[in-house]
């Protein structure tokens, strides 16, 4: 009995690690993808990306914050209008942690954003979002993009 208990708790450690694998890969796509949807300044391209509920909350650099996705897109257009073109990228410190149809991803990020007037932008700074799967396709619930403070 205690070789069976033992092979079953071996098998489950073994599924476990597998899942984990599984969304680390499955999220290193996703959040490439939402780097190359942001980086065309067009968040018509980011929406499939986000819940749309009224209600939900999204915290980046500037402004403080965000309530609905309709208050995100606007803001951001505002935000970033004086662009012309940007190069957002993930470093290699994606984290995911997942569980029962949630996840919440950390990661890093730089990039560089062309003005109007000719003059570049370079951007670091860290992302950290809530997930949650519907209908078989992972959504953004909450996400909180920040830079750190100049030194």
């Amino acid at each position: 009995m205690k070789t069976l208990i033992r092979w079953v708790a071996a098998g489950l450690l073994a599924a476990c690690t597998v899942l984990a694998q599984d969304s680390s890969r499955e999220f290193k796509q996703i959040i490439q993808r939402y780097w190359q949807a942001w980086s065309t300044l067009n968040p018509d391209n980011a929406a499939p990306f986000y819940a749309k509920n009224p209600d939900a909350v999204f915290f980046d650099v500037a402004p403080l914050k965000y309530t609905g996705w309709e208050e995100y897109k606007e803001g951001f257009k505002k935000a970033f209008a004086g662009a012309v073109s940007a190069s957002l990228t993930p470093n290699d410190d994606l984290k995911v942690t997942a569980r029962r149809g949630l996840a919440w991803t950390t990661n890093t990020f730089q990039g560089t954003i062309q003005q109007r007037d000719g003059k570049s932008m370079k951007l670091v700074g860290r992302h950290t979002a809530i997930w949650e799967k519907r209908g078989g396709k992972w959504i953004i619930l909450h996400e909180h993009a920040s830079a750190p403070l100049p030194e």
